[in-house]
């Protein structure tokens, strides 16, 4: 089993930078995270980028990893990395507190 996949679930980490603090990037992830579905968090970093864990089917993760690289309207991503991580088994989402 690689890392990211168990069982038809997929988790990774995604961080994106630009401008995705102040303009309601968390909030909104978490409404597409919900729609589609998919468990983890969200938070806002020291350094300006936003981070959060998405765990879900591969065709739900890749949904929100989409929209993430966009944003909000009010935001502009220059950069969204996404690293595979092993699911948990996590449920829910939440925004959490800043890093």
């Amino acid at each position: 089993m690689t890392a990211g996949k168990m069982d038809g679930m997929r988790r990774v980490r995604v961080v994106v930078e630009g401008r995705v603090q102040g303009v309601g990037y968390r909030y909104a992830t978490a409404a597409i995270a919900a729609r589609e579905r998919i468990a983890g968090w969200v938070r806002n970093r020291p350094d300006g980028s936003v981070e959060a864990e998405l765990e879900g089917p591969d065709s739900a993760v890749d949904a929100v990893c989409a929209w993430m690289g966009a944003g909000p309207p009010s935001a502009r991503v220059t950069a969204a990395r996404v690293e595979e991580l092993t699911p948990t088994g996590a449920g829910g989402f939440e925004i959490r507190s800043d890093a």
